[in-house]
């Protein structure tokens, strides 16, 4: 046999190897395509599962490896390595080192709390966007709203799991907080389950089976004691301990991916105090869907849905199909999202300034008429 003819044998068998033991973990044929030139260089793919202080823990065939992330830490924080990823490996070495990641399927992407408003990606390569939200405390339906632009931006497919059901015991209740939570999450499955006793617990993993799923809520929602339940395992107990040894340290600022036993990974993250919109416009139209269809049906394509005549969406209003709330949180969520966009678009943050010049003007004018009626 010919040395390039062993080198490409060489080549397929790694190639094969690392195909059956990272499939556990989401690896495909499409991503083994993708990885061919890194292939060819040397490297090894492996899943990002933590990333933590220029290191990240990365399973490959091998196993769970220690790689430092210098080659992967550009200035652009959308851009840095992250939970999820697919990484070029070095296949040895002491230190080892992350030389690149493949392009991102789907990422989860929120705005920081800083003053600079920079994006934070916070999960990549995700099918599924669980919003843990607590029964414990009273619904904030504005809140799951924020979660779902974001959920729908990343491109992943959001799922609303209601947790603490134990402690709503009585069934018409719990129902009807179903079906409040369903009419502001269209096309999207809303679950009510209790870690503690396990109702619920295995639909959720038949949802979430065979793919990738990020857990995501605040703290208190009982994402631990899920992320528990479906891994079927104290995990997260586990990793307290770690904590106290000295290993794997700042759990509560890291995301951790995680194997699911029933398939799928899960990607466990700290609770969220800030959930801020990041370039999310088309997020927000699709939690609002109804109103961007009334709103198609409007006299006036710029319409702004106030006193506009012929306005679809007012006359929802008037009639009582479409909620006040709704068209409020609608409204807010896109002022939000424009303003974000336009700290990073100059042409955008031109276009505001002239619109609310263009305003000012307009409403200089009415108070000059006013005046001159009043005289």
């Amino acid at each position: 046999m010919s040395s390039s003819s062993f080198a490409s044998s060489s080549s397929s068998s790694s190639s094969s190897s690392s195909s059956n033991s990272l499939a556990a973990y989401g690896w495909d044929a499409d991503w083994e395509a993708e990885f061919a030139p890194y292939a060819a260089q040397g490297l090894v793919p492996g899943r990002v599962v933590r990333v933590d202080r220029g290191q990240c823990d990365v399973i490959t065939a091998a196993g769970t490896i220690r790689a430092d992330t210098e080659y992967v830490t550009p200035r652009d924080p959308l851009k840095v390595l992250c939970t999820g990823d697919w990484a070029a490996v070095d296949p040895d070495g002491d230190p080892r080192f992350v030389r690149d990641y493949l392009t991102r399927r789907t990422s989860f992407v929120r705005s920081t709390s800083s003053k600079r408003s920079e994006g934070q990606i916070l999960a990549a390569n995700v099918d599924h966007a669980i919003i843990a939200v607590s029964l414990a405390a009273e619904l904030d339906l504005g809140r799951v709203e924020r979660f779902l632009a974001l959920g729908w931006e990343s491109g992943a497919q959001p799922v609303v799991v209601l947790t603490k059901s134990d402690l709503v015991p009585d069934p018409v209740t719990l129902g009807h907080l179903v079906q409040d939570v369903e009419t502001t999450a269209p096309g999207v499955p809303v679950l009510a389950l209790s870690a503690e006793t396990g109702d619920g617990v295995e639909v959720l993993a038949a949802v979430v089976g065979g793919g990738t799923s990020v857990l995501l809520g605040q703290s208190g929602a009982g994402k631990s004691t899920l992320a528990n339940a479906l891994i079927g395992d104290d995990v997260m107990g586990v990793q307290a301990i770690r904590d106290v040894d000295g290993k794997g340290r700042h759990t509560t600022t890291t995301r951790n991916l995680l194997v699911l036993p029933g398939g799928g990974v899960l990607i466990d993250t700290p609770g969220l105090r800030g959930v801020g919109l990041w370039d999310a416009e088309t997020g927000v139209g699709q939690v609002f869907a109804e109103i961007e269809e009334l709103a198609a049906d409007c006299r006036f394509h710029d319409c702004a849905h106030e006193s506009e005549p012929g306005c679809a969406v007012r006359a929802a209003l008037e009639d009582g199909t479409l909620p006040e709330r709704r068209l409020e949180s609608y409204r807010k969520l896109l002022r939000e999202n424009q303003r974000i966009v336009a700290k990073t678009d100059a042409r955008l943050r031109a276009e505001l300034r002239r619109e609310w010049r263009l305003k000012g003007a307009e409403g200089k004018a009415a108070m000059e008429a006013k005046r001159g009626r009043w005289r």
